[in-house]
């Protein structure tokens, strides 16, 4: 198969274990870079993270729209970082994968399996297969010994390179490239072993929700059940600021990160921000509820930036009536002394993806 490593010779979506690594989520309000290392006894350790903003131009639609811009924030991150470490993971939004199970039989040899999945891939990607990487993954047996399950991912290829661009444009080397979606299961299995039980037998909803969009991901036993995105996001808030306050949208982005806004804020604008997410949340439970055979979620988990806004746990358990928690991947991590633990706190929840794409460092 042509261009089997998955967006391009350089980047294998599902290879290249690296020593060294660090996870670089380029969205579309900021980039968060996240770098782990083993810590005592099989755990790990947050060695460093850093957050910098993004320009409203940089990133639309998940696709790199200003590389000036996104190629600045960046350096930017790098530099607050202060990592020696040039091995990256970045991530493609779902938008621009092609992602489909599939069953073939087991034992092929690998040339005979890459045949298959091209053949495969021919009928659900809708490009010429000259356009686009493709890559596969064997997740494991299905329900028939004589069969295993594939994961197969495409992507075209003008949207692998603009990534890898920006990186190397940074004087990074790209080792893994993966999808966001997949990137925020992986920090939900660390997420998974605060709940009671490990959240054994129990359906947990994930809500990823960022600037823009909002990502709604179900999952039973570390296996996804049930994915929507849906169209709400941060910038509505801040459009909000905009609109109200008369400041540019830049402005209001600062003024809203900083926390300096005037005392009218919290009532007239936060506190309806967050009842409107939390019934984004509710809806999204109705759609999974009518859409599948289950009719409850055991737990709710917020992600994303907006889940670092005080008390909209609360807001959004009351509303669902699900016990509702704020992600924190770091847990029980060991950390720098230098790295104070209420900002930390805050950030967590915004740090999902590039903390799934550092695990990559660990993959066997």
């Amino acid at each position: 198969m042509a261009d089997i490593s998955f967006f391009g010779s350089k980047s294998p979506i599902f290879g290249s274990k690296s020593r060294q690594l660090v996870g670089l989520d380029i969205s579309s309000s900021s980039v968060k870079i996240v770098e782990l290392a083993p810590g005592e006894r099989g755990t790990l350790r947050l060695q460093r993270y850093a957050i910098e903003p993004l320009p409203a131009d940089a990133v639309a639609d998940g696709n790199i729209a200003n590389l000036d811009s996104a190629i600045e924030g960046v350096k930017r991150a790098l530099r607050r970082l202060g990592s020696s470490t040039k091995n990256v993971a970045i991530a493609l939004p779902p938008s621009a994968v092609f992602t489909k199970k599939i069953l073939l039989p087991a034992g092929l040899r690998e040339l005979d399996m890459e045949m298959q999945v091209e053949s495969e891939a021919a009928q659900f990607i809708p490009f010429a297969l000259d356009e686009v990487n493709i890559d596969f993954q064997i997740i494991g047996p299905a329900g028939s010994p004589e069969e295993v399950e594939v994961l197969v991912a495409a992507s075209r290829k003008e949207k692998i390179e603009d990534r890898i661009g920006v990186a190397e444009a940074c004087g990074l080397k790209v080792s893994v490239v993966d999808v966001e979606s997949l990137a925020l299961e992986a920090a939900f299995e660390l997420i998974a072993r605060q709940l009671p039980g490990a959240g054994a037998g129990k359906l947990v909803a994930l809500v990823d929700t960022g600037a823009v969009t909002m990502d709604f991901i179900v999952m039973r036993e570390g296996q996804r059940v049930y994915a929507r995105e849906q169209a709400f996001g941060g910038k509505q808030l801040t459009q909000d600021i905009s609109r109200h306050y008369g400041n540019s949208f830049d402005e209001a982005e600062v003024s809203k990160r900083a926390g300096n806004l005037p005392e009218d804020y919290q009532q007239t604008l936060l506190f309806p921000f967050m009842e409107s997410l939390a019934l984004e949340v509710s809806r999204a439970l109705q759609f999974f509820f009518t859409s599948t055979q289950y009719n409850e979620v055991d737990y709710i988990v917020l992600a994303g930036g907006c889940a670092a806004i005080p008390g909209l746990s609360e807001v959004v358990g009351k509303r669902t009536q699900v016990k509702t928690f704020v992600a924190n991947p770091f847990v029980g991590m060991a950390t720098s002394s230098k790295m104070g633990s209420k900002k930390l706190l805050a950030d967590a929840p915004s740090l999902m993806v590039a903390c799934g794409l550092a695990l990559r460092r660990f993959d066997e």
